[in-house]
């Protein structure tokens, strides 16, 4: 493309992926990252999560506001590290998780954030449907309290048998998912990942098509699923290039070309695009926020006009 992909994409970071060290909200460097992060300008966006501390919080919060980045609010790590489930079928737990995510929308709301993504709990086959009525039941609640803010709430599909094992899931349960909710709440929408697609077994085509009414979010990122035995096997968003791993520039690509034919390169309102990529033991983060930009860079510029 000749175009700059910050014409149709506000490109971002998920911070919390990048520097995991931040993903329970204690990390005293957390304040320095967001720093780091903010003074990049080849961010458009950044995703952020809980910061448990007040004091540090509020620093972040004028860092965000000195930036000019576009604030996302990612509340999965509320929900992975502690165990809970949006979709408990034991109602008392199910309120649990509903509670730390009315929590997450209130300091998204202070970090100036439009609104939080979140996940799906884990599920069993006997109890699926009901599961999939008390997400319903979170989700809405959740879109009600968020709604007279001017946020909204998206949900992220996951795999459903390889690593998080969530409810939702493949693409034609996550568009059935986003239908229901459709029909009550207009401020709630999906959010894709790349490093998720392999993990459903299906294609960026197939997933972007099946949900292209629903889809206001989007993750670009790398997984080893191919081979239990293989290093890092399951959603571990390892750096592109990473041995035995499913996506690659080429991957990159062949999503950025389906994103462009499904018309989802919107240069009056352009979608947030962010980098979901880990380092895997002792890598070093920086380096693997530069593997993914240059990663980027190339698809970009074998992407036809």
């Amino acid at each position: 493309m000749k175009e700059s992909i910050h014409k149709y994409f506000k490109v971002g970071l998920i911070s919390f992926m990048a520097y995991p060290a931040t993903l329970r909200g204690e990390d005293p460097q957390g304040l320095e990252i967001i720093k780091k992060i903010a003074r990049d300008d080849y961010f458009d966006a950044i995703e952020v999560t809980w910061i448990k501390d007040a004091a540090i919080r509020g620093e972040i919060k004028k860092v965000l506001e000195t930036s000019h980045l576009t604030v996302c609010y990612g509340a999965q790590p509320r929900l992975l590290t502690t165990g809970l489930n949006a979709n408990h079928v034991d109602e008392t737990e199910r309120k649990k998780a509903e509670d730390t995510l009315i929590a997450a929308i209130d300091e998204a709301e202070f970090l100036g954030a439009q609104g939080i993504a979140f996940l799906s709990g884990k599920w069993a086959a006997e109890t699926k449907e009901q599961a999939y009525a008390q997400l319903l039941k979170t989700t809405r609640r959740l879109c009600d309290y968020a709604k007279p803010k001017g946020m909204a709430v998206e949900l992220e599909v996951f795999d459903y048998d390889i690593a998080k094992a969530s409810l939702i899931g493949p693409a034609p349960l996550a568009a059935r998912f986003a239908a229901d909710m459709r029909t009550t709440h207009h401020n709630f929408g999906l959010l894709i990942d790349l490093s998720h697609i392999p993990m459903t077994y299906e294609t960026p085509e197939f997933v972007v098509r099946t949900l292209k009414p629903y889809l206001t979010h989007f993750h670009l990122g790398n997984t080893v699923c191919a081979d239990p035995a293989a290093e890092g096997y399951g959603d571990e968003h390892q750096r592109f290039g990473f041995p035995k791993s499913a996506n690659d520039t080429e991957q990159v690509l062949d999503y950025l070309r389906v994103l462009k034919n499904e018309g989802f390169f919107n240069a009056e309102r352009p979608a947030v695009f962010s980098f979901e990529v880990k380092p895997w033991k002792d890598e070093d983060p920086d380096t693997v926020v530069a593997n993914a930009k240059r990663v980027l860079n190339r698809a970009w510029a074998l992407l036809e006009d």
